[in-house]
């Protein structure tokens, strides 16, 4: 998965990846408030110290579910995940009339801020009640699966991972996940097809590469880990979060690797830290 340890490896990196870049949710009721929203998320992305004194004065005003969902944001930058998760998972409860597709988008967020606090129990739990309302959602499903992942609960995983791959069989990053639960449930041959697929999917993945890796290493095959984890390392910070676990990796082995010159930032792989949605911010009603 996404470049990670122990479990699915998507954990580490996950709880290792900077304060997120903060975008927006779904409509306010005004634009003086929508407007209010972003100059919020803003504050958020350049201070967030600030910004959660921002909202919390905004919430004390009257400012409703765009200042509460503001801070939640704050919060997550802060790294104070169970905070923010908790109070994502009251916005989702506290609307009634919210519609099911925004309260399951604030159910995903809280999920994967309890994801990074290191609860998988309690992000399992909001990712379901997630799923009630967005049925077979595949980024769901997927985030779900990272939180069986971090229990150990790795059929179930594959379970989950399954039905995204029947959904949309074109996903690169549900057959590198699914390769890890393979790899941790001792299936390496089932693995190593599922990486195999990812890379003719997304030829030169770092994602898939580090797993491929991890799966030669553990099938005996040194030389083949070894090229693997080299070509993530070259790759440099186009590798994301896979970078650390290859150069970690070849450390182990005593293999020396310069990264290749800097490049440009890669674009951002699930599973994510909550962000707003872009359409503006949270409100109730339909």
């Amino acid at each position: 998965m996404i470049g990670r340890l122990p479990h699915l490896l998507v954990i580490a990196a996950l709880l290792a990846c900077p304060p997120p870049a903060v975008a927006q949710l779904p409509a306010a009721d005004n634009a003086l408030e929508e407007e209010r929203y972003r100059q919020c998320l803003a504050k958020v992305n350049e201070n967030a110290e600030a910004g959660f004194e921002r909202a919390r004065d905004w919430r004390i005003s009257g400012g409703g579910i765009p200042s509460r969902h503001c801070a939640a944001m704050a919060l997550i930058a802060l790294q104070k995940f169970a905070m923010a998760a908790q109070m994502l998972e009251q916005i989702a409860g506290d609307q009634a009339d919210m519609s099911p597709e925004l309260r399951a988008d604030v159910l995903a967020q809280a999920g994967q801020a309890w994801i990074m606090q290191g609860d998988a129990v309690r992000a399992i739990s909001a990712q379901t009640a997630a799923l009630k309302l967005k049925p077979d959602d595949p980024d769901l499903l997927i985030d779900r699966s990272i939180g069986y992942g971090g229990s150990g609960r790795y059929w179930e995983a594959i379970d989950d991972l399954n039905r995204v791959i029947e959904l949309n069989p074109r996903r690169a990053d549900a057959y590198v996940f699914r390769a890890s639960a393979y790899r941790l449930v001792d299936a390496p041959e089932l693995a190593l097809d599922d990486v195999a697929e990812a890379l003719r999917l997304s030829p030169g993945s770092p994602d898939a590469l580090l797993e491929r890796g991890m799966l030669r290493r553990m099938t005996g095959d040194d030389a083949g880990a070894r090229q693997d984890w080299v070509q993530v390392v070259r790759m440099g910070a186009a590798a994301g979060a896979a970078l650390d676990v290859a150069r970690a990796n070849l450390e182990k082995m005593d293999v020396k690797v310069e990264p290749a010159p800097p490049a440009a930032p890669p674009a951002p792989t699930r599973p994510q830290r909550p962000q707003p949605r872009k359409d503006g911010p949270p409100r109730a009603g339909g």
